[in-house]
């Protein structure tokens, strides 16, 4: 979702890629299902292991967020060129239990925390922000309430 989000909120400023530590081989129809929803292109989607970002002949990232809470007490890649990174923890709604409407809840509410965030990152005053304070404003999104919105 984050790829689709930045890559809409972002157009012509930035271009997102999405990947996972363990990938699971399909894009979770629910995520497709609520993108399509919201008038999404989904025809780019599909499951990547961030391994594919970490190599030689990766494309060039300026920026590598990490969203999902199991991804903080994970042991990263070293990605080429040294991006800055920060870590936005977003509940994993692929593992949320209960009823139909629960997980599809799940899934709005990973959207939600994930375009609000997204919509700050690309509201930043990029040209007038040293490293250091946009490392500054990064950490700042990641650490906003995870129910502000």
């Amino acid at each position: 979702m984050g790829e689709a989000i930045l890559n809409r909120l972002g157009r012509g400023k930035f271009k997102a890629f999405s990947a996972g530590s363990q990938p699971k081989g399909k894009v979770h129809p629910l995520a497709l299902e609520l993108l399509q929803s919201l008038d999404y292109d989904t025809s780019f989607a599909r499951s990547k292991s961030w391994d594919e970002f970490a190599g030689a002949d990766a494309p060039k990232m300026d920026f590598v967020f990490t969203v999902c809470d199991d991804a903080a007490n994970e042991a990263c890649p070293v990605w080429p060129g040294q991006p800055l990174s920060a870590h936005w923890g977003v509940p994993d709604p692929a593992v949320a239990e209960g009823s139909e409407p629960e997980k599809h809840f799940a899934f709005s509410e990973a959207y939600r925390m994930l375009n609000n965030r997204i919509l700050a990152f690309t509201s930043l005053p990029m040209p007038t922000l040293d490293k250091l304070a946009l490392q500054q404003r990064l950490d700042e999104i990641g650490r906003d309430t995870p129910n502000a919105g």
